[in-house]
């Protein structure tokens, strides 16, 4: 297990270096500068911000001095945002983003499950193909979509919600819905047609044979074995809700990161779009290793050796 986890973190490692390499590159290929739009008073007050900021250096010593502060944790100063540390913007919030992300997941796992489980339990009956609509409706209907149908239904005709804002915890239930919509119909239906699968295996017909019951059947038996490909996807959705909540964010002027990433790139605030856009790489490679361990931790068969996963 540690040489297995030393191998990703190493890649992780190796990713990290080229995805801020890159990003550094291309953002610095676009022409212009990120201070042209600044009201400076005076030719030698523009002069001085680039000073400041560095721009005036050759770009390979830009490079070398961003990497530099990196290994420090130094993400840097924002251009825009009154000389605010980058740092400091991501953690004040990121923890709306992290809220809504965390709420999706809960509600996309647990929805989904119920839903996958109904479903294979009543295959090819009523309640198999109620859940399989709701399913279709969820991967048919985009975010962006979503989201406003919500806005329109539940808050300005029945008003049981605000459109906008957060002003208490009943305010994340829309954007979550909207959000995890997509998600939920897709471990629904991963869950159904595993689900089915495993309840046709030779150790379920065995148990039935033996008289237990049948939702201990599924709770003991089936559902853990159904679960591994949930696990596996976990990862993906985990950094998806939460990387990828910047249109639902927009739409529910919510105050979380994805707001200053869009406000980022259209300032072409340099230490900003850097600073969130490591900060989401991070998140998404730990992610991905976390649904390894995950993967392990659920099914005992599996095991780790060489540094590779396998059975």
């Amino acid at each position: 297990m540690i040489r297995y986890i030393s191998k990703k973190f190493a890649f992780m490692i190796i990713s990290l270096f080229c995805l801020v390499t890159a990003t550094f590159i291309l953002m610095n290929a676009v022409p212009g500068s990120p201070l042209q739009k600044e009201k400076a008073t005076s030719e030698q007050i523009q002069k001085n911000l680039e000073a400041y900021y560095g721009l005036d250096k050759p770009l390979i010593t830009q490079y070398g001095i961003y990497m530099k502060n990196l290994v420090h944790f130094d993400l840097g100063i924002s251009m825009k945002k009154k000389f605010q540390a980058v740092d400091k913007i991501i953690s004040d919030s990121f923890k709306y983003s992290l809220k809504l992300g965390i709420a999706s997941v809960i509600t996309s796992v647990i929805v989904g499950c119920i839903l996958g489980i109904i479903a294979a339990m009543y295959h090819r009956k009523m309640l198999d193909n109620l859940s399989m609509i709701i399913a279709v409706i969820g991967l048919s209907i985009p975010s962006l979509v979503m989201a406003p149908m919500l806005q329109y239904l539940l808050a300005v005709k029945i008003r049981a919600f605000e459109v906008a804002g957060l002003n208490g915890p009943l305010d994340y239930v829309l954007p979550t819905i909207a959000l995890s919509s997509a998600s939920i119909a897709f471990i629904a239906r991963l869950i159904r047609s595993t689900m089915i699968e495993v309840l046709n295996a030779d150790f379920i017909k065995t148990a039935k044979s033996k008289g237990l019951a049948g939702h201990l059947i599924v709770w003991r038996h089936a559902l853990r074995n159904s679960m591994l490909p949930v696990v596996t996807f976990l990862g993906f959705l985990m950094a998806n809700v939460i990387t990828g909540s910047v249109i639902i964010e927009k739409i529910f002027a919510i105050p979380g990161l994805g707001k200053f990433f869009v406000q980022s790139v259209s300032d072409r605030d340099y230490p900003l779009i850097m600073g969130i856009t490591i900060f989401y790489a991070v998140i998404l490679m730990i992610s991905r290793l976390l649904a390894d361990i995950a993967y392990v931790l659920v099914d005992p068969r599996i095991r780790i050796s060489g540094g590779k996963v396998g059975k």
